[in-house]
């Protein structure tokens, strides 16, 4: 793992990933139209608001410090600065490529439910016990390859996959329909996503809760937050095992992880109309506020193609047994759920990482609002290195998944101590992240010493312990609890 980092906080004991000193630059908020997909958020919807530059704050910013203690400095450098760093065949996008990773990851699910189906019966495997740990590692099996074909997806929504936008949209239509995933749905939510990655207003994915958030939710004021006892692990657990399980359809339906500012939507479809079951925001409804009314179409050719693959499995189900519909689909199915979630969170979350609001926002900041991690083989090969190359894709999502090894390389010196990556453990340890980041990364808010400017940047805090006390524990002069080999034995 490449580690800049300078502990500001002689009591924290953990390596991290970066190390920050206060900035003065104000770093240029260009977008290029190239980086998000078609659908992309149009000039009334709420993900196109620009952000607010205040330049009289910009050099009154405080002590900004990260969990860990270290201190953040707001990145600098261009959006163009970026561009100009990647060697140009980085950009150039094969058709054919595309196509034929599509045919390998199929052909691997393919294969793998014949083997089990042949093979994994009584007259090749006597023992039920055994029949039923094959069975278990088959799912487990088409749960990756499930998700290397979303990825496939992902990079069509992002128009990556080739130079053909129809070729895109249709390999990307058939792919995530057949996973049960509402394509253009999902496609126009994560464009505006990238649009506000990081801004605490704006974001479409994910938006961490705030100090009084959280503490809502608990059923506590803010200002006691501080004072409450450790969260349990049993808690952590049962959070963990929610979230992963159910965190994807959740967002589908209700947009959970998302902005809840839809009143803000300027063609009138947010008014009345908030995150939740009946709340009428979520990826399946025309009338959604996430989508603007130019739209609606797509949204209808989205629920098509879940219509359609809801009728093959009832056919399947019917037919051949509910019992094998539910191992050969569905356990599958809840696996590719879980490397999504996992992915996404762990991509966005980290003690190092910060939040912004929407006056302190651009798109360069955050752009590097975002951390690569690694999982070996099945992060490289069979998931298509969505999780070791996020950074890149945060700037430049254009960029096929086959240059982004190469252009992540290439903008590191322009992103120097602001390029974050944990690759420490390798998959062991990206799964042991998911346990930590619970325990760590519970709320965000803005630092104790925090000034003008930098009062709009926010930073994760907890209430176990780890790391930077919240404000309150701060401000009292309360001693700041160690991260080490107390963290990394949980």
């Amino acid at each position: 793992m490449a580690t800049t980092a300078r502990p500001q906080n002689p009591v924290l004991r953990r390596n991290v990933t970066t190390d920050s000193v206060v900035s003065s630059s104000a770093p240029s908020a260009a977008v290029s139209p190239n980086d998000t997909p078609a659908q992309s958020p149009s000039a009334t919807s709420l993900s196109s608001l620009g952000s607010v530059e205040e330049p009289e704050v910009k050099n009154a910013r405080g002590v900004l410090l990260d969990t860990y203690g270290n201190e953040f400095e707001i990145p600098d450098y261009t959006i163009k600065q970026i561009w100009d760093a990647i060697p140009a065949h980085c950009f150039k996008r094969s058709g054919a490529w595309g196509l034929f990773y599509v045919a390998r990851d199929v052909a691997c699910l393919a294969a793998t439910w014949y083997a089990a189906k042949t093979f994994v019966t009584p007259e090749y495997v006597p023992s039920t016990a055994a029949r039923a740990a094959l069975w278990a590692g088959y799912t487990f099996v088409q749960g990756l390859f499930g998700t290397g074909l979303w990825v496939l997806a992902h990079e069509c929504g992002h128009q990556s996959f080739s130079p053909s936008k129809t070729l895109n949209d249709t390999v990307g239509w058939f792919c995530h329909s057949a996973l049960m995933v509402p394509y253009f749905s999902w496609k126009i939510s994560h464009g505006k996503h990238h649009k506000a990655t990081g801004n605490m207003e704006r974001d479409m994915v994910f938006v961490p809760k705030t100090r009084e958030q959280y503490s809502s939710r608990i059923g506590k004021m803010a200002h006691e937050l501080a004072e409450l006892t450790e969260e349990t692990p049993i808690a952590t657990a049962l959070h963990l095992f929610g979230q992963q399980i159910g965190g994807w359809p959740m967002y589908l339906l209700t947009n959970v992880t998302g902005h809840n500012n839809h009143e803000l939507q300027k063609e009138g479809k947010g008014k009345g109309k908030t995150n939740g079951f009946t709340g009428g925001v979520n990826h399946f409804l025309p009338s959604s506020p996430l989508y603007e009314k130019k739209d609606e179409h797509l949204i209808l050719l989205s629920d098509l193609g879940l219509a359609i693959t809801g009728s093959i499995l009832f056919y399947v189900g019917k037919n051949f047994g509910w019992s094998n519909l539910l191992v050969w689909y569905f356990v599958p199915y809840l696996w590719v759920n879980h490397w999504l979630v996992a992915i996404t969170y762990l991509q966005h979350t980290d003690p190092t990482l910060p939040h912004y609001d929407g006056h302190t926002w651009t798109f360069a900041r955050g752009a590097a609002a975002t951390i690569d991690r690694e999982f070996g083989f099945i992060g490289r090969t069979l998931f298509h290195g969505i999780i070791e190359t996020h950074v890149l894709h945060h700037y430049i999502s254009t960029i096929p998944f086959y240059h982004a090894d190469e252009a992540t390389e290439a903008i590191k010196p322009v992103m120097g101590k602001h390029y974050r990556s944990d690759t420490r453990g390798g998959v062991l340890g990206f799964i042991k992240a998911l346990w930590t980041q619970q325990r760590i990364c519970q709320w965000v808010e803005p630092s104790a010493e925090a000034k003008g400017e930098g009062k709009g940047v926010y930073f994760f805090r907890n209430r176990n312990g780890f790391g930077v006390p919240p404000q309150k524990m701060a401000a009292s002069g309360a001693k700041n609890m160690s991260i080490g080999a107390e963290s990394d034995n949980e």
